[in-house]
């Protein structure tokens, strides 16, 4: 079965960091473009981080210098390193793989992603 599981999800207090997992199988463990993306409640899903198999990366204004995206190729794990969250940083938090190597050339837009984990919930408090 092929599919993206994400974990490390959580609570945690603002300044706090955390770490996120993506375990990809099957078919989708394929050398490709992959990318994290987030979701908060009536708000359209917005990318966070791409990462292409060249090692390109692409990040949101709003996440630069806080976190940060990488792959082990051997487990086919993607990860996000979240540093100094904020409140806004909350949200449902998901993987997803593109058809190529390459990323789009919109790396971060979501309607370019072809494969999509089910997401892991973020919360940041005060």
């Amino acid at each position: 079965q092929s599919q993206l599981v994400e974990s490390g999800g959580g609570s945690v207090q603002a300044g706090g960091s955390l770490r996120l997992s993506c375990e990809a199988s099957g078919y989708l463990t394929a050398s490709r473009c992959m990318g994290w993306f987030r979701q908060v409640p009536g708000k359209e899903r917005e990318g966070v981080a791409s990462l292409d198999d060249f090692g390109t990366t692409n990040y949101a204004n709003s996440v630069k210098r806080r976190f940060s995206i990488s792959r082990d190729k051997a487990k086919s794990i993607l990860y996000l390193e979240m540093n100094s969250l904020k409140l806004e940083d909350t949200a449902m938090y998901y993987c997803a793989g593109a058809n190529s190597a390459r990323c789009p050339s919109r790396p971060l837009e979501y309607r370019l992603y072809n494969y999509w984990g089910r997401g892991t919930q973020v919360t940041v408090s005060s």
